[in-house]
């Protein structure tokens, strides 16, 4: 396996790894949300004005998936909708209540894992970590290039 192979599974590897250690913990403490349904919630509390297409653009999915998602957050009576007084067209998404207390879980969770992990980030420079977030933000951009290319590909048929 050459080196492009190893970062990719790796990158894997811990990913998988992050899930399996986090789920049990977020299954009990958010029980009756799916990890998509509290993604979603996740975005809501820190993006304000989320709307359909935001909401599908973050997560590469279509707008009918969005609108399903969406449709069962307000049934369970997390998320509302709401319209600007300046453009009746489009319709915005925000926590209720109920809804910022799911979000207030999952961020707690997160500080609890990201205290967990504190151990190894502290171990790594502050060069080390900018060289990561730089690759990142570059193979990032190689992908949305990647995935407009389709989206343009599908829109030309």
């Amino acid at each position: 396996m050459n080196k492009q192979e190893q970062v990719l599974v790796g990158f894997r590897e811990l990913m998988d790894k992050m899930t399996w250690l986090n789920k049990s913990k977020m299954e009990v403490a958010l029980k009756g949300y799916k990890p998509s349904e509290v993604h979603f919630i996740e975005y809501i509390g820190r993006n304000a004005d989320a709307n359909v297409t935001r909401l599908a653009e973050s997560f590469y999915m279509t707008r009918g998936a969005i609108s399903k998602i969406s449709r069962k957050l307000m049934e369970k009576g997390v998320i509302e909708s709401y319209q600007k007084p300046d453009n009746k067209k489009e319709i915005y998404f925000r926590l209720t209540e109920k809804g910022r207390e799911v979000y207030a879980v999952h961020e707690a969770l997160h500080r609890e894992f990201q205290e967990r992990d504190k151990a190894v980030f502290e171990t790594i420079t502050e060069e080390q970590l900018n060289d990561m977030l730089s690759f990142m933000e570059r193979y990032a951009g190689h992908l949305d290039a990647e995935i407009e290319k389709l989206d343009t590909g599908h829109k030309e048929k």
